[in-house]
Formats: structure tokens, C-alpha cells, sequence
């Protein structure tokens, strides 16, 4: 691994979120609020050495796929800190480990928060409703730029990577297949902002209409189309009563869940691509049937049939599989049978080259697929028999990836659940919380459900979980191929 390209990379990171902390610098000067001074700071110290850092490096940007492992990981913890700066130097968060933890959260979309415990965070009397509107915008904003990916971001402002974007891409973009919809990994991350940008846009207009309020609109959007969760109310959505908002949160958290490759055919046209992909066939089956099961037992819990379970049913069952974590109804009052699907789901995720955590549907599919092969296999030992997706023959790389990428994922998720449980949680916590940050979730189960927050955990868990979110946002192999003696040969 060469120092200068990251250097080079960091350093150009460093200024545009340095120059991006304007937007909340005014936002608190207009509302003369405390976190003005801590916005300025962050400034500051982003620009005083992001410039210099990105100026000395600035012809070291040809990379190889060495690099581009190191650069995106690096690049992700590095957004982390610049995250947590304003949270820090504002006295919001006062303490480093929660201020990096609720950063962290944001970067990845995972949405746990350590705000809302008064014996925590004792300034704050009415949990992240006291927080400054600077920064209650700047949660919402680190979720929005950390959805598309960083680097995607990157690319799409500053064509400054050359041909090393191609590393960094493939590095970042969630999924077994980096999909690129134009042949220039430029001119694809410029698109897949496009219509990231115009989807929020419409979503800031439809919540406007809807009711909410001109700055609660924008922070709602900024959060959603991420999959990331954080809200501007200690109820999440629950806090606003109205159908309108609920439904239009559930149509953009299952927008957010679909690969942007089939938007972005659909916006030139092709509007049957959708049910043309198996993958997007099995992620709405997934969503209906659970909804089903859910609304059935919850009517017949109750002895009716309302909209409000439907509501509840729609809500819970996409906000968990596309890793949004919003919460609108308390699950963890629902039977412990349906707590388990959701506990399922949280390892799902929505589709590949989407913004939502978790395994991703595609590869759920392909382990499916493999497996009913490996059976037929051994009734026929001679046949070939290749891993299909529809009609797409899927390269034997591919299912052998997501095998690997399987089987890292459930080591990662038990070795912490048990290393959680080793600091005094009961087991439900233990894993609830692993799978909710590995999965890139923010609600859990037990003590970190969707009515709790993160604030009580012990720090020791709070640094685990930050470490389980970022293999989880950036699907492990980019993460773990740094620990390999091979990579630093």
C-alpha cells in the first residue's frame, strides 16, 4: 500500500466535508444556537489540513486495487471522526466515545443513537429534540452522503481519481457485482447522484405537502433514501399522526431498497425492468409476505382489521429488511415468533447496489440457488449444473465470493454477540445488537430496541459496534483483506 494516494485522497475528503459544514454553520446562525462556535471549529481544522494534505500529494492519483481497499476504508473512519467534530467541539455530545459512536451510525446509515437517555445526557431534557438545528441538519447530512458511498461521492464531484476510481468503486458499492450503468465509472457515480439527489428531492416535497415541517421535510428525506433512520423526534416517525407521512416514508425506505441501476432504466424508460429482475421479485415477495404475517397476527391480536396494523405491518416489515430503522410501532410488544422474522430480515437487506445494509437479497438468493444445486448434485454427479438468476448465468467467482462473504458474515456477527455478552448483556441484547450493526439496522432487540437507545451500553460495546457497522457498510471483504499478511506483502 502506497501512503501518497491515500494521503491524496483523505486530504480532498477533509476539505469538501470541511466546506460542507457551512450549511450547518449557517443554519446555526440564523438560529443563533450554541453549536455555531463547534461548526466553525470543525471547519476549521478540516480545510487547515485537508487543503495542504490534498495540495503535497496531488500527483499521486493512479491506483491500484491494493490502494483502493485501503483508500475506501480509511476514508470511511476518517469521515467518521470529521462526523463527530461538531458533536464534540458544540458540547452536544461531550463524551468522545458517544460522539464517535453516533457518527459512525450516521456515516454508515445504521441509525443507532446514544441521544434520549436524561441520565446520560443530562443537558439534554428532551433527548435530540433539545439538540441545536445545526446539529440535528448534520446528522441527517453525514446519513445522506454516507448512503451513496463516500466515495462514490467523490468521484461524482472531483474527477480527480483517473482510472483508480475504478478500484475505489468496486471497493465501495455494495452488492456481489459492482453494476455499472454507463461504461465510464465517472459518468456512473455522476448518474447514481442524480438520481439520488432528485429522488430525495421529491421526498423533501411529498412530506412538505403531507404536513411536516419545511426543516423536519429535509432532515426526513436526508435520512431515508440512505436507509439510515436518524430523526429530528424522540418518537421517530411515530411521533407524527398522520397516514399520509407513514405511507410516503414506506414508499421511499422501499425505493431506497431497490438497486439504482433499475431507477435509473426505468427513468429512460424501461419501466417493466422492474419486474423483469428476479431479485426485485423476491425482495416484493419478501416485503408482502412478512407484512401478511405480521398484519394477520396483529389483527387477530386485537380482534380487527385497521389500517393502523397495516400501517404497522408495511412499516415495521421495510424499515427493518432495508436497514432504516425508523420506528413507527413498538415490536418488541409484538409475539416473540415475529421479533425473530425481523431478526431474520436484519440479515437480509434490501437489494444489491442499493443503499440498505445487511447480506443483500441477491446473495440470500444465490445461497438459495447453491444449495438446491449442491442437492441435485448429488443425485446426478455427472450433470453440470450452473447457478442461475432468471435467465442470467451467474460466474462460478461470484457464488464462490458470496459463500466466503456468507460465512465472514456469521463469524463477525457471532464472534460479537459473544464478546457483547461478555460485558454483562443477556443474550437477547448480545444479539440483537450485533446483527442490528452488522446488518447497518439502529433498533435491536432487548435493551437497544426501538424504543431504547444505545447511551447504556458499555464503551468497550460502543467501539465493538462501530467496528461491526463499518464491516457491515463496507460487506466485509474491503475491510478484512487489510488484516491479511498477503496485503501488506
Amino acid at each position: 500500500m502506497r501512503l501518497k494516494p491515500l494521503f491524496n485522497t483523505i486530504g480532498a475528503l477533509l476539505s469538501i466535508l470541511g466546506f460542507t459544514m457551512i450549511i450547518p454553520l449557517s443554519i446555526s446562525w440564523v438560529f443563533g444556537e450554541s453549536d455555531f462556535n463547534g461548526f466553525l471549529y470543525s471547519l476549521l481544522i478540516c480545510i487547515s489540513i485537508g487543503i495542504p494534505l490534498w495540495y503535497f500529494t496531488r500527483y499521486n492519483r493512479n491506483l491500484t486495487n491494493r490502494d483502493g481497499f485501503a483508500i475506501v476504508t480509511f476514508s470511511w473512519i476518517t469521515t467518521a471522526v470529521i462526523g463527530s467534530l461538531p458533536f464534540y467541539l458544540s458540547g452536544s455530545i461531550p463524551n468522545i466515545t458517544d460522539a464517535f459512536f453516533e457518527s459512525m451510525s450516521g456515516v454508515t446509515t445504521t441509525g443507532a443513537s446514544i441521544l434520549g437517555n436524561i441520565s446520560t445526557m443530562p443537558h439534554l431534557e428532551n433527548g435530540i429534540e433539545s439538540l441545536p438545528h445545526g446539529i440535528l441538519f448534520w446528522r441527517s447530512f453525514i446519513q445522506w452522503i454516507g448512503g451513496m458511498g463516500i466515495i462514490v461521492f467523490y468521484i461524482a464531484i472531483l474527477p480527480l481519481l483517473g482510472v483508480g476510481g475504478v478500484q475505489l468503486f468496486k471497493a465501495e458499492v455494495p452488492g456481489p457485482v459492482a453494476d455499472k450503468i454507463k461504461p465510464r465509472v465517472k459518468e456512473t457515480a455522476k448518474f447514481l447522484w442524480i438520481i439520488y439527489v432528485g429522488i430525495t428531492l421529491v421526498e423533501m416535497i411529498a412530506l412538505r405537502i403531507a404536513g411536516m415541517e419545511t426543516f423536519d421535510a429535509i432532515c426526513h428525506a436526508f435520512t431515508t433514501m440512505p436507509t439510515g433512520g436518524f430523526s429530528t423526534k424522540n418518537a421517530s416517525i411515530a411521533h407524527y399522526n398522520s397516514p399520509m407521512i407513514h405511507y410516503i416514508i414506506i414508499l421511499f425506505m422501499f425505493l431506497a431498497g431497490i438497486n439504482f441501476s433499475l431507477h435509473f432504466k426505468a427513468i429512460n424508460g424501461d419501466i417493466k425492468i422492474y419486474f423483469k429482475d428476479k431479485e426485485f421479485l423476491v425482495y416484493l415477495f419478501i416485503i408482502i409476505f412478512v407484512s401478511l404475517i405480521i398484519l394477520l397476527t396483529l389483527s387477530y391480536r386485537i380482534n380487527t382489521f385497521s389500517d393502523v396494523s397495516v400501517r404497522e405491518s408495511l412499516f415495521g416489515t421495510i424499515a427493518i429488511l432495508t436497514g432504516t430503522g425508523y420506528v413507527l410501532g413498538n415490536y418488541e410488544i409484538w409475539p416473540i415468533f415475529l421479533q425473530m422474522i425481523l431478526l431474520v430480515l436484519m440479515f437480509i437487506g434490501g437489494m444489491g447496489g442499493s443503499t440498505t445494509g445487511g447480506m443483500k437479497v441477491i446473495r440470500v438468493l444465490l445461497l438459495v440457488k447453491y444449495a438446491a444445486l449442491e442437492t441435485r448434485r448429488m443425485l446426478h454427479s455427472r450433470a453440470l449444473l450452473p447457478v442461475k438468476i432468471g435467465k442470467q448465468l451467474i460466474n462460478e467467482d461470484v457464488v464462490r465470493n458470496t459463500l466466503g462473504f456468507f460465512l465472514f458474515f456469521m463469524s463477525a456477527f457471532i464472534i460479537s454477540s459473544i464478546l457483547l455478552s461478555t460485558m454483562g448483556l443477556d443474550i437477547e441484547s448480545s444479539i440483537g445488537a450485533a446483527a442490528s450493526a452488522m446488518g447497518n439496522i439502529g433498533p435491536a432487540l432487548g435493551e437497544f430496541g426501538p424504543t431504547d437507545n444505545y447511551a447504556l451500553m458499555p464503551n468497550a460495546g460502543k467501539w465493538l459496534l462501530t467496528f461491526c457497522m463499518l464491516l457491515g457498510r463496507l460487506e466485509l471483504f474491503t475491510v478484512i483483506v487489510l488484516f491479511s499478511k498477503t496485503y501488506w506483502k
